[in-house]
């Protein structure tokens, strides 16, 4: 369980700095992505371990391939 932990910080750490470099707030990527506020802190977080369908949603909202959310996140 260690591995995914880790892995889910990760993916939260490429999204906050991908969303930061959008000049995004947590809210406006919510919004862009149609997911509650308090969802996306917790991806950022490495809290959620959100579905297929919500990574590609947040990889939509943020202009990116989905792949971007991965970079780095070691399985």
């Amino acid at each position: 369980m260690a591995g995914t932990h880790a892995s889910l910080k990760s993916l939260g750490r490429n999204v906050r700095a991908l969303r930061d470099k959008k000049m995004l707030t947590q809210e406006a990527l919510g919004e862009r992505s149609d997911l509650h506020i308090t969802y996306v802190s917790g991806i950022e977080r490495g809290v959620r371990n959100p579905s297929a369908l919500i990574l590609l949603r947040l990889a939509k909202g943020l202009g990116v391939e989905i792949g971007e959310l991965f970079k780095g996140v070691k399985a």
